[in-house]
């Protein structure tokens, strides 16, 4: 697992349902993170949550506090989430895509706790004064918060683009086609093209400059000239054999 990845801390603050922290289990296994904290949960039930599929060792695994003060004693950073709502906050907030590079910059140095609260009445004011700072998600209707198990996929996902995606090795670009193998592409293309009539014998050297610059753009790999070259000899073979 990435440093960095293992050194966040999922916090969920009284939550109620099982399948919603199935879920928030299932988000961490999906983007990388493993260390799941509950605190005070409302049902005893949730390490079998059916929610969490391929999670099941983060529900194993996580760990019950009975405060959120025990629960984020190891951390440097405490992040709050909030939909903030009608609620007047005292802390800075952030949008998560502003919020998350600040929070992946501190993960390269120690751990970070990020608070969700309880699906009826999220973080209380008693939970807020833990955190450092708050981040939101942008929705189009501000009143209403999103699902607990969504809100944490959400913010995992943002919180892990950057670090999963560094991981994937670029494409290499395909080798391109020789220079020798488009020149050649260009004279069979233009022996197709005057054979057929397309192009006028008049403006031929003109229509041959055309072809090739055309030929150029189109920046063939090295696997493909042979392909071309084999349709377009197939196509002139055609046409010498009907005159």
């Amino acid at each position: 697992m990435d440093a960095a990845l293992s050194s966040l801390r999922v916090v969920l603050v009284s939550p109620r349902n099982p399948l919603n922290i199935g879920a928030a289990a299932r988000a961490m296994f999906n983007f990388g993170f493993a260390r799941l904290r509950l605190v005070n949960p409302y049902a005893v039930a949730f390490r079998e949550a059916r929610s969490a599929i391929g999670a099941g060792e983060i529900l194993k695994s996580a760990e019950e506090f009975p405060s959120v003060a025990e629960a984020v004693a190891d951390c440097a950073l405490v992040v709050g989430t909030t939909s903030i709502g009608h609620r007047g906050l005292a802390h800075t907030v952030h949008r998560l895509e502003q919020g998350a590079p600040l929070v992946r910059e501190q993960l390269e140095s120690g751990p970070v706790a990020l608070l969700f609260g309880s699906e009826k009445f999220g973080l209380s004011n008693e939970d807020l004064a833990h955190c450092h700072w708050l981040m939101r998600i942008a929705t189009a209707d501000r009143q209403h918060s999103m699902n607990l198990g969504q809100a944490v996929a959400v913010c995992l996902y943002e919180l892990s683009r950057n670090l999963l995606d560094s991981r994937t090795a670029p494409a290499r670009a395909p080798k391109a086609a020789p220079a020798a193998d488009t020149e050649q592409i260009t004279r069979l293309l233009v022996d197709v093209l005057g054979r057929s009539g397309y192009i006028n014998p008049v403006t031929a050297a003109s229509a041959e400059n055309k072809v090739r610059r055309m030929v150029r753009r189109l920046d063939l790999s090295a696997r493909d000239a042979p392909v071309v070259l084999g349709m377009l000899r197939q196509i002139l073979w055609k046409l010498k054999g009907e005159k």
